[in-house]
């Protein structure tokens, strides 16, 4: 039995009393998230109708073709359910949606659905291995920037993020294709795996890495770390820019703050203040920072997919748009919005294991 203080009086509290308590922050913190998805979601839905509807092309003549006869047009026009009312058109849509029909592709002849599940597991390991190159140089490179302000250290640093602003990606990997790949033969050229190792290890996750990993063939590994390491390494340079800047900028913050030379004072080493106690205090914002810029990979990988011929989801999109397949264009920005908000909620998340004011 604990007790609580009412105006002056103090009564008693039953067990079930205080676990009600103690639940009821995170219950509507539970209903909060979950509003503020479903509200996301239904914006997202009705943005991707709204495109899909407003686009200059015509999803029938996708179908039939220009020479077919204008019977042929019509009754393929109201097999698409354009003659109903755009609002009926959109609750079909979303039904539909809600069941993960995203209607047939016209390149593939299969569901979209099953597309993007053989699509997606490419772009999310080349993304992943980007984001995660992009931790390890990145976050150091901002730390040192931060502690040696001003000096060469620290404009070197600025300006490899510069650079990886500035460069376009398109140019960054044809150049670097033509270099490593045509001039010195260091890496493997387009593609995930060389052309006689395709379809040797079972697909389990679709990750070609992870895959032959659990096969225990380790010349299909190599071959793949060959091929991906020139795609995911510009990937990286672009999220290391981002993430190092921002680190830089959070660490001049913590850095001039009291804790900080109170901590010197007391005579810790400048490892520890600057890595355990500064670094620590800027976690938070950098979850949020390293969640942007993993999602902005697997969204914005498009121009890399095309130039290393990365049978991804952004390559799968570009050649669904250029054939007007409408269903393929339209199921893979659904995923890539769903990718986004989840990538979101799980840093909100992770807020509460790394900073206990958030519980």
């Amino acid at each position: 039995m604990t007790t609580e203080n009412n105006g002056g009086r103090r009564r008693e509290l039953s067990s079930s009393q205080k676990f009600i308590k103690s639940v009821t922050p995170w219950v509507i913190g539970f209903w909060k998230t979950t509003f503020t998805v479903l509200i996301t979601m239904v914006g997202l839905l009705c943005v991707t109708f709204i495109i899909g509807r407003v686009m200059p092309i015509d999803p029938v003549l996708s179908i039939v073709g220009e020479a077919a006869s204008n019977e042929t047009y019509q009754q393929a026009y109201r097999d698409l359910g354009l003659d109903k009312p755009i609002i009926t058109q959109f609750f079909i849509f979303l039904w539909d949606v809600m069941h993960g029909n995203f209607g047939e592709s016209l390149l593939t002849a299969r569901p979209v659905s099953q597309d993007l599940i053989r699509v997606f597991p490419a772009t999310l390991e080349l993304a992943s291995v980007g984001i995660i190159i992009g931790i390890v140089i990145g976050i150091p490179l901002g730390v040192i920037a931060a502690v040696n302000q001003g000096t060469w250290v620290d404009h070197i640093a600025r300006v490899i993020a510069l650079i990886g602003y500035s460069m376009p990606v398109f140019w960054i990997g044809m150049i670097g294709l033509m270099v490593l790949y045509g001039k010195l033969d260091w890496v493997a050229g387009p593609g995930r795996l060389d052309i006689f190792y395709v379809d040797i290890v079972p697909s389990v996750t679709g990750m070609i890495l992870v895959d032959s990993l659990i096969a225990g063939d380790m010349t299909i590994f190599w071959n793949a770390v060959s091929h991906i390491i020139l795609p995911a390494g510009l990937l990286a340079y672009y999220s290391l820019a981002y993430i190092s800047r921002m680190t830089r900028s959070f660490m001049l913050e913590q850095l001039d703050q009291e804790y900080i030379t109170t901590a010197r004072v007391k005579g810790l080493s400048e490892t520890s203040v600057v890595w355990r106690h500064a670094l620590g205090n800027v976690k938070v914002p950098l979850i949020t920072v390293i969640a942007l810029s993993y999602a902005g990979l697997l969204e914005g990988s498009v121009l890399t997919e095309t130039i290393f011929s990365w049978p991804g989801i952004g390559s799968y999109i570009t050649t669904a748009l250029l054939s007007a397949d409408m269903n393929a264009v339209l199921g893979g920005t659904m995923v890539v919005g769903l990718v986004f908000v989840g990538l979101n909620i799980f840093a909100d998340l992770l807020y509460k294991v790394f900073d206990p004011r958030a519980k």
